[in-house]
């Protein structure tokens, strides 16, 4: 599970993806888009528009699964209830895997039913060279004694543990400053999947005087 708001869809999100399906070996990566984040402000467009560009982005790209969930769901999308239903989707004995950014990560203390997300799968920090900070306090005790060495370690059991892990690539593309970019009518050129700059481009999305309900 790759969830975010994909707000648009980028180059970085789906690279990450790729190199996250190959390092862990994984069968299937779902990147989820996000309906209401609760710690995030509303999303820029709405929920389909955003599902239309991440299934573009994502084309026919090996083992990268557009998962709508989150979308067909009442209430906040909480990480906790989205990593349930995966479970229940796949039993108890599959490995499960939420990934997230570092700075995501420095907030997960903060999240709906942390405790919970750990029941449910292992998470996987894709780590920034440029992030060393201290963590806080209440995020050094929830992962206490969970974190693994390496993915062979981290994959003997179903959940329960955590894996920092950096990516080759590490591509540092902001979706805040390509917002602001096709806002200001400039080049998103080489950041954003042919596909998905096209179909912005043909519905007008992201311009300040569109009406994003």
């Amino acid at each position: 599970m790759l969830g975010g708001t994909f707000d648009p869809v980028h180059l970085g999100h789906l690279r990450s993806a790729v190199e996250l399906h190959e390092a862990l070996a994984l069968d299937r990566v779902h990147l989820i888009p996000a309906k209401a984040p609760p710690l995030r402000g509303e999303p820029s467009v709405a929920p389909d528009q955003r599902l239309a560009l991440l299934r573009l982005g994502i084309g026919d790209t090996p083992g990268l699964v557009a998962d709508d969930r989150e979308l067909s769901r009442v209430g906040p999308s909480y990480s906790a209830d989205t990593l349930a239903s995966l479970r229940e989707e796949w039993g108890g004995d599959a490995r499960l895997v939420m990934a997230l950014g570092h700075d995501a990560f420095l907030r997960l203390a903060e999240w709906h039913a942390p405790q919970r997300l750990f029941e449910l799968a292992h998470l996987v920090v894709m780590d920034r060279p440029d992030h060393q900070a201290a963590l806080p306090a209440a995020l050094r005790e929830l992962i206490a004694g969970r974190e693994s060495e390496d993915v062979e370690s981290l994959m003997t059991r179903p959940a329960g543990g955590l894996l920092r892990l950096r990516l080759p690539s590490r591509m540092a593309i902001s979706a805040t400053a390509l917002r602001k970019r096709l806002a200001g009518g400039r080049s998103v050129r080489y950041l954003l999947p042919e596909a998905v700059e096209r179909h912005i481009t043909a519905n007008d999305l992201y311009r300040p005087d569109r009406d994003c309900t």
